[in-house]
């Protein structure tokens, strides 16, 4: 079986550190924290756990730091995680079956990370990391801001699920903040550099600029086809925020020129088609997502709801709005069991109980 060094990168992390090292405990044979100027107890629960423990200075670069800390692995292969990580008891389980089955070939291990959880703990997001890699020096990290290193060689998927539980907003607009300071410096942004930088300026607020970056990132042949179709989404949120509903639609369709439309595209369309009253249309684009596959081993991101519940809720919607009473509620009971105690599920239970149902 092979060998693991847990290696962390943390900064003011003592509401979360324990929690994620509890639930790792038993799982790796090495851990090495790096912190980055905490001002809290992190090293001093970091040392409670690893006499591994390095400071550093933060340099505004994930990449260098992640490097850094996986410079100082001794075993056969690095795993990373956040702070504010955790592994479930059940996927502590699956992680202990699948590590006992490594035999050394595999390069790269890619686990899903699952994130933003709704009432009952379920993941509303998730994608395929990758989590563990050979501790070699083909493998490095690279991005100072959402850090990546480059999956090749034998890669496995593994069914163990991390799941990021952030606890608090975090720094407000560093992800932000770092790549204006790389502007700044006159760094020539790569087509991942430009993706990320897009959506930063959309959740900051500056949908123009967003849109703007996201296009130049579009418009150019290279880039990854996952991060090319999340942008047309992503753009496609800063269109519609600035008003600009028909150039939505079009961005939206312009995620076909890199294959199926996923459910999420279809949902954005059947969307689209709500708000024009169009439900016939809604409706097939809406039945579309329901019929999607879900892109998970292709590493792209993966809203949950669209593969089900949304689709669902939406088509009640619109056919109710069609006079399709019967067929608007079987798709209401197929999103109730989903997701029963949602506010729209109670309002649409009130509802179909004043129409007999």
């Amino acid at each position: 079986m092979a060998e693991i060094s847990l290696c962390m990168i943390v900064k003011n992390e003592e509401k979360v550190l324990e929690r994620c090292l509890e639930s790792v405990k038993g799982l790796v044979d090495e851990i090495v924290i790096v912190d980055t100027g905490s001002e809290d107890r992190t090293a001093e629960i970091a040392g409670q756990y690893t006499s591994l423990v390095y400071e550093i200075p933060w340099k505004d670069d994930f990449a260098w730091a992640r490097n850094f800390s996986f410079s100082k692995a001794g075993k056969e292969y690095c795993m990373w995680l956040d702070g504010d990580d955790v592994i479930s008891p059940e996927n502590r389980e699956r992680f202990l079956r699948e590590k006992e089955g490594m035999d050394g070939t595999e390069d790269v291990v890619m686990m899903k990370y699952g994130m933003d959880f709704d009432p009952n703990g379920k993941p509303a997001f998730s994608y395929y990391r990758e989590r563990i890699i050979k501790n070699h020096q083909e493998f490095v990290w690279k991005g100072r801001v959402h850090e990546a290193i480059e999956p090749k060689g034998k890669i496995v998927y593994w069914d163990t699920v991390i799941y990021h539980k952030k606890e608090g907003a975090g720094e407000p607009g560093r992800n932000l903040r770092i790549y204006e300071k790389m502007k700044e410096e006159g760094e020539i942004f790569g087509p991942r550099e430009l993706f990320y930088y897009g959506r930063e300026l959309l959740y900051n607020g500056r949908p123009e600029d967003g849109a703007r970056t996201l296009r130049a990132f579009l418009d150019r042949e290279d880039g990854w086809k996952e991060n090319k179709v999340e942008a047309c989404l992503n753009l496609a949120s800063c269109l519609g925020q600035l008003g600009q509903k028909q150039e939505e639609l079009q961005v939206l369709l312009r995620s076909l020129e890199w294959g199926a439309p996923r459910a999420e595209i279809c949902c954005g369309i059947g969307g689209w088609f709500m708000e024009k009253e169009d439900w016939k249309t809604a409706v097939f684009w809406y039945e579309q997502a329901l019929a999607a596959e879900r892109p998970d081993v292709q590493g792209g991101f993966v809203r949950e709801e669209c593969y089900g519940y949304l689709p669902e809720v939406q088509l009640c919607v619109c056919l109710d709005r069609m006079g399709k009473l019967d067929e608007a509620y079987r798709y209401h009971l197929r999103a109730k069991s989903r997701k029963p105690w949602t506010p729209e599920m109670e309002y649409n239970e009130r509802y179909f109980r004043s129409k007999g149902k």
